[in-house]
């Protein structure tokens, strides 16, 4: 297929979503690349505060966001994945079809979706070892633990909370959780944070009185 030929197909009716998510990654990426955004800046957070009956009601979409690794990688990368196939599937069927309906395009975008999905798994499964090493050696590196830290967002063992604390010259922001399933934290409390929950992507801390 032309340069040429290919532009104008990319361009059509049929295959417009699928182009302008894939222009959509790459401004992302090129917004990254210049420091205007961190690459995490769209991450996805699994383990949002819900009460039972809510909890209860999305577990199924937790579970099926952890399949395709989402939570495991940072969300951007897994969408980078996505775009690609799902682009390069469109502009194939609706060449090879003949098509010119958009509404015939959204008909054949619905399983090149799922099959991007799929693609994607594939593809970024290599990379969940990579990123929770990563994530490690930062964790390491300014290694929080056994500081003490003043609460700036409540938190409890359920909900997400916030906490700053210092490592030598470095001040740094936590996403933490209580420790303990009894425990609430409050802004402004003092704790001490006792281990880092690789799965949850947060530190676990305790109530520390300083004397």
């Amino acid at each position: 297929m032309p340069m040429t030929e290919l532009l104008q197909a990319a361009l059509s009716r049929p295959n417009l979503p699928a182009t302008g998510l894939l222009i959509f990654v790459l401004l992302y990426w090129l917004t990254v690349i210049v420091g205007l955004l961190d690459f995490k800046t769209l991450d996805l957070d699994l383990n949002h505060d819900l009460d039972t009956e809510a909890h209860l009601g999305v577990a199924w979409l937790n579970h099926a966001l952890a399949f395709f690794n989402l939570g495991r990688i940072p969300l951007m990368v897994f969408l980078s994945f996505v775009a690609l196939p799902l682009w390069v599937g469109s502009i194939l069927t609706n060449y090879y079809t003949g098509n010119t309906s958009g509404l015939l395009g959204l008909a054949f975008l619905g399983p090149l979706f799922i099959g991007s999905l799929l693609v994607a798994k594939v593809l970024t499964t290599p990379f969940v070892r990579l990123f929770a090493s990563l994530e490690k050696d930062h964790a390491d590196h300014t290694n929080p633990v056994g500081k003490i830290c003043t609460v700036l967002l409540p938190t409890t063992r359920e909900r997400l909370g916030q906490a700053a604390v210092r490592t030598g010259e470095v001040a740094l922001t936590l996403n933490v959780r209580a420790a303990s399933a009894a425990t609430e934290l409050r802004k402004g409390d003092t704790a001490l944070v006792i281990d880092y929950d690789v799965a949850g992507r947060c530190y676990l801390i305790e109530p520390y009185e300083v004397a």
